[in-house]
């Protein structure tokens, strides 16, 4: 038998440093936000934020509500945009915020919707945008941007003053959501002028309790003026087409305590300088971040692909390293404006390393450019309910790493695993996937965890287990939920419900492979009660729940020591993903999907379903009295374990599967355009002659008068896609071997024509799934549509 993974957890450290930053929430507010050593407190309690990147500048205006409510329900607690110059001022002069530059209906949204709001407001913020965001004519009076040239300092001075009062009544002080400001963007070697930006924004008007900046790059900052944020991707666009998966990404899917990704922006910073974790910050600030990789944009030359366990293994493993605060770039992506006098994306034109997309920003993000849910959301998601319930308690929690740590970030034998914890209690995380290099299983695993004091070693499980090849998940230890302490369970935290009669019910999700495993603290426990397939059996102080079939009827009750009565539901991985908890028909309720997103509109009164699905179910606890109401539609009701599920029946209005759309070819592809090179020799995207002389042409006939949420799913391969309604184009994309999915209610009245270039055998691209350098043809394989349908789910 394998020795145990041990760790010894340390005994009280010193207490965590209060009241040495001079950062100060507005007077009289009734929740203050302070910043310790290590650990956010709001309103004297730990407080643990997750923030997501959604830029409304790159969003329709009218569907912003619908999804900020997709992000809330998803987790996210704080919203993240970047306010960015050259979308609001592209003329000088001309400074627009209406329409999808509304920043302050924004963020009055978010706070309609009790989401917190963090402004960006650079002026430099990369964000893949030209000039990082600073507008031409900004560029052209200074040959020292980002500097105190006072040639620079004057227009962004007046930038300042036209977001402060966009924002004005939005801060603390007015009631308003704005938690926190970031100054500038991975800018690392001068502390002076982040001092510079920070006054000059204060003195606009604006105010916020935490004032932030990125931290990345061995950053310098002013001491004890912004608080540090950290990041880190599970994949690049900015190296080298032939650089492979770079180091810096793979030490994300170790459990560290080094915060710094010296990777991100490398390639704007000189070669010399280094990452580094400067002791100053990390003694005096917790450890925050706000660009953790909900996906990855592609650049011409290099287009990573990611998948959703990269982006939740990467996410657990961050709150086991320590974090206490996972900020996600992005949560939402989008689209690029097309710009009234040049297009606005990053690129080689522009002096920049990559070539970007000229319209979409889509980030492959956990919800798309066009609302899309993607898988990853559900991975995140489930992480943020446990952040939901158990994020205060894990936030003052000590990362403890064990004793046998891998030799380096190329050892794939040694397990990945941490303990956050204090003297009472913890969390267990284990990361066995991570991109590129799968991990293998390994069997035989167990763990010993040392608690401070002179009690026994907490040994788990009660046999070794099989950890597969790609797992990642928590498990609690000596977890207290309503009387009940649980000394263990193979099965992540959840979340806790209302289970109804008193009944306090903790869910927790299965890992596939992993049979889960409940040990009970026998001294907090009365009765027991399981199911018939399960069995109990004691040892000393502890109930052993084993055999336990996970699903909606996996429900362990107890009868605690100080009379209340608690539940333990242990659900399936695949069920577990499909988990919401939000506020509806007048109570908080646990609501299984597995046909789609659930959004909880508190101001409506209503719950929805957005789905694809002819005829979507989903399960609720505790059960409303009546069933939910949708109009048009039959709603049936059935019993699914502790669950009530309810099936809407559309008759005629119900749609399913995908609709294949005819494709017509207008005209075949011409030779492959030949490689040019720009900034760092890297490959550029082929001259727009190209698209004229060598891209074949399609005509996609599309449905007449598609309802909203109607998809358009283009299946093809070659390198540059582009599509038009007449001269316009409308969306484009760079093949990654991922299919082109476009919102059909974003396309003006017309014809619809696909133009797609071949990519050239040898050109010094990387493609996922290329052979070699081998060529890739210019094809349109296959055209869908399929529509996502909000059902709107009222009080029975």
């Amino acid at each position: 038998m394998a020795r145990p993974h041990r760790v010894r957890l340390r005994g009280p450290a010193e207490p965590p440093r209060r009241g040495h930053l001079p950062f100060a929430d507005a007077p009289g507010v009734p929740d203050p936000i302070e910043v310790g050593s290590r650990v956010l407190t709001r309103g004297g309690r730990p407080w643990f934020p997750v923030s997501g990147e959604f830029h409304y500048s790159r969003y329709p205006a009218g569907e912003w509500e619908e999804e900020l409510l997709k992000m809330k329900a998803g987790g996210v607690t704080v919203v993240a945009a970047y306010v960015i110059w050259i979308h609001h001022e592209e003329t000088e002069g001309r400074v627009r915020f209406d329409g999808d530059r509304d920043l302050r209906r924004f963020a009055e949204l978010c706070a309609r919707h009790g989401l917190d709001f963090i402004p960006r407001i650079g002026p430099w913020v990369h964000a893949e945008v030209r000039g990082g965001g600073l507008p031409d004519w900004v560029l052209a009076r200074t040959a020292a941007p980002r500097t105190d040239d006072p040639a620079y300092l004057a227009p962004v001075r007046a930038w300042y003053r036209a977001i402060a009062e966009q924002l004005r009544g939005l801060d603390r002080a007015g009631g308003g959501p704005i938690v926190a400001i970031q100054i500038e963007n991975e800018l690392y070697d001068q502390p002076d002028h982040l001092l510079t930006l920070k006054r000059m924004a204060q003195e606009a008007g604006l105010s916020a309790p935490l004032w932030t900046s990125t931290a990345w790059g061995g950053v310098r900052l002013p001491p004890d003026e912004l608080l540090p944020l950290y990041g880190g991707y599970p994949e690049t666009f900015w190296t080298e087409a032939d650089g492979g998966w770079p180091d810096t990404c793979r030490k994300h899917f170790f459990f560290t305590h080094q915060r710094d990704d010296e990777g991100i922006g490398a390639d704007l910073r000189p070669t010399m300088v280094r990452g580094g974790d400067p002791e100053e910050l990390s003694d005096r600030f917790p450890w925050a971040t706000c660009e953790l990789g909900g996906g990855m944009a592609v650049a011409y030359h290099r287009r990573p692909r990611v998948e959703a366990a990269d982006v939740g293994a990467l996410g657990l493993t961050k709150i086991g390293c320590g974090s206490v605060w996972q900020g996600y770039y992005m949560f939402h992506g989008g689209t690029n404006p097309p710009g009234d006098l040049t297009p606005l994306q990053e690129s080689h034109a522009t002096g920049y390393p990559n070539d970007l997309p000229r319209l979409t920003y889509d980030f492959q993000a956990p919800l798309g450019e066009y609302g899309q849910y993607r898988p990853s959301y559900d991975e995140l998601r489930l992480q943020h309910l446990l952040l939901a319930d158990f994020g205060g308690l894990i936030a003052p929690m000590e990362s403890v790493l064990p004793e046998r740590l891998p030799a380096g970030q190329h050892d794939r034998e040694t397990l990945r695993w941490a303990v956050r914890a204090d003297d009472r209690s913890g969390f267990l995380f284990v990361n066995n996937h991570q991109p590129h290099e799968p991990l293998p299983h390994r069997p035989d695993t167990s763990f010993e965890v040392e608690f401070p004091g002179d009690g026994p070693v907490l040994s788990l499980p009660s046999a070794p287990v099989t950890i597969p090849q790609g797992a990642y998940f928590c498990w609690p230890l000596r977890l207290e939920v309503a009387g009940l302490r649980l000394d263990w369970a193979t099965a992540q935290p959840v979340c806790t419900v209302d289970g109804g009669h008193g009944r306090t019910i903790l869910v927790l999700a299965a890992t596939d492979g992993i049979a889960p495993e409940l040990a009970l603290d026998l001294r907090t426990v009365t009765t027991v009660s399981a199911p018939s397939d399960a069995e109990v059996t004691t040892a000393g102080d502890r109930a052993l729940v084993t055999a336990l079939r996970p699903g909606t009827d996996a429900l362990v009750e107890v009868d605690t020591a100080d009379g209340r009565r608690v539940g333990v539901l242990v659900l399936d991985a695949a069920t577990a993903r499909g988990a919401y908890r939000g506020p509806a028909w007048g109570a908080e309720r646990l609501i299984l999907s597995a046909d789609g997103g659930v959004v909880f509109d508190a101001h409506a009164d209503e719950v929805r379903l957005h789905s694809a699905a002819g005829e979507p179910s989903f399960a609720v606890l505790p059960a409303p009295r009546r069933a939910p109401v949708v109009p048009g539609a039959l709603v049936k009701e059935a019993e699914d374990g502790v669950f009530v599920r309810y099936t809407v029946v559309a008759g005629d209005d119900g749609r399913t599967g995908d609709d294949v759309l005819p494709v017509t070819l207008v005209r075949p592809a011409g030779e492959a355009p030949p490689v040019t090179t720009g900034v760092m020799g890297r490959a550029s995207v082929p001259a727009e002659a190209y698209f004229d002389s060598a891209a074949a042409e399609y005509r996609v006939a599309l449905p007449d008068d598609p309802p909203p949420g109607t998809l358009l799913r283009l299946h093809w391969t070659g390198d540059v896609g582009r599509a038009y309604v007449g001269e316009r184009l409308v969306a484009d994309q760079f093949y990654s071997g991922r299919v082109w999915e476009i919102g059909l209610g974003r396309l003006p009245v017309g014809e619809l024509r696909v133009r797609v270039l071949p990519l050239a055998g040898g050109a010094p691209v990387y493609v996922p799934g290329r052979v070699g350098d081998a060529a890739i043809p210019a094809e349109l394989l296959r055209a869908e549509c399929a529509t996502v349908r909000p059902w709107p789910l009222c009080p029975g």
